[in-house]
């Protein structure tokens, strides 16, 4: 059996919890599995290298960037196999060159295009447990890419899928999928399985246990993942095509913090202004969300939309390019104070009302909707940031807590 098996940054933290890590590794190995481990880099040495590179530059080159924040992951599994050397096991670190996984040249956010296994599958055959680098790449002209924060999920399903493993274990430092994040919902509930639909919503929308791509990937290429705690032995969070026949309303209540609101003022208001806006933007490859249309006066019209806030500047750059040409406006507006509160369940598909009761827990509890956004398993809301934690929590118990 092969097993692929990924720790994020905070379980291999310190020593400790390396020689756990290998320990956890060398049990499956011993029960005479192939192993292959991706890991992150320790703990938060990937945000103290940006810090540094801003402390450099405050817009450091995104080659560059790449090149500096890669070396966390070469050094976390360099260190794992030193202490599965110790331990007595053969262990091989590799990092994307040497396994040679091929990606765009998106500097910061590249996509993995192909990943070569033969040299993986000979250090399997030599009975050595396989450690590598994860959130990286390397594009067609050998420079080194990264695949946005939380890539190493997508590098851990990505080599599952190329490698046809048996299982994909995705291990971090909570037991599994929550209802909600256990540290704002103090009674979230850990689910037992959860629909890949539904937990790429989740993962989109701000819930931190999975990278979106990862999810994507999964679906895609029939992964099945299991996320669970690398601290103890509980059972995780199964994601799968299919979850329980008697499905929840609501699986999930998510949020992100890390969005700006973006107003344009005073648009003309004719055909192919909003495609001249929203195209100068893709271009950028930066990505748009909610997004509002109002009329505005005298022949013109308003949009406001919410980019990610490492896109903001980026996506305000672009826009004062073109604000003398195709996009003719009043002005720009931002707002950085606001924040994304969504629900996520299968069942909202078959279940009328679900808007209504979402808005009445925001109700009570006193809390102002900006803009909403819908799909057919989720429902997004544009708040003040300050109510975050109180929206989750209202939410929570609306949909959550009185399903109970």
């Amino acid at each position: 059996m092969l097993v692929v098996k990924k720790f994020g940054g905070t379980s291999v933290g310190n020593k400790e919890r390396i020689f756990n890590v290998a320990k956890r590794c060398i049990e499956e190995y011993q029960q005479g599995n192939d192993v292959v481990v991706v890991l992150s880099a320790m703990g938060k040495s990937t945000d103290e290298l940006i810090a540094k590179a801003k402390d450099i530059n405050p817009n450091p080159p995104k080659r560059e960037l790449d090149m500096l924040v890669s070396v966390g992951e070469q050094i976390s599994v360099s260190l794992m196999a030193m202490a599965m050397a110790q331990l007595g096991v053969p262990a091989v670190s590799l990092n994307a060159f040497q396994v040679a996984m091929h990606t765009t040249s998106d500097y910061t956010n590249a996509r993995l295009r192909s990943i070569d296994v033969e040299r993986i599958r000979a250090e399997l055959d030599s009975r050595k447990i396989v450690l590598i680098t994860g959130f990286q790449g390397v594009d067609k002209f050998d420079n080194v890419t990264t695949l946005g924060r939380g890539g190493s999920d997508t590098t851990a399903v990505a080599l599952a899928a190329v490698l046809k493993a048996d299982k994909c274990e995705i291990y971090t430092d909570v037991d599994g999928v929550y209802t909600a994040d256990p540290r704002i919902v103090h009674d979230a509930q850990k689910l037992g399985e959860i629909t890949y639909d539904e937990m790429l919503e989740l993962a989109s929308l701000g819930a931190g246990v999975l990278h979106n791509r990862s999810v994507e990937m999964a679906k895609k290429y029939g992964v099945q993942l299991v996320v669970r705690s690398s601290l103890n032995t509980n059972e995780g969070t199964i994601v799968k095509e299919n979850a329980k026949m008697e499905k929840m309303l609501v699986s999930g209540v998510a949020c992100d913090k890390n969005i700006a609101l973006i107003a344009v003022c005073g648009l003309q208001d004719q055909p192919g202004v909003a495609f001249k806006l929203f195209n100068h933007l893709a271009h950028h490859n930066i990505n748009v969300d909610v997004i509002l249309q109002s009329v505005g006066h005298d022949g013109t019209k308003d949009i406001s939309f919410t980019v990610s806030t490492d896109n903001l500047d980026e996506a305000l750059s672009v826009m004062e390019q073109h604000r003398q040409t195709s996009l003719i406006c009043e002005k720009i507006d931002v707002d950085r104070n606001v924040s994304k509160v969504s629900v996520v369940g299968a069942g909202m598909v078959s279940n009328a009302g679900v808007a209504a009761k979402m808005f009445e827990a925001l109700y009570d509890a006193g809390i102002n909707i900006q803009m909403i956004s819908t799909s057919e398993i989720k429902i997004s809301v544009l708040i003040d940031e300050q109510y975050t934690e109180q929206a989750m929590n209202a939410i929570h118990d609306m949909f959550i807590n009185a399903a109970k």
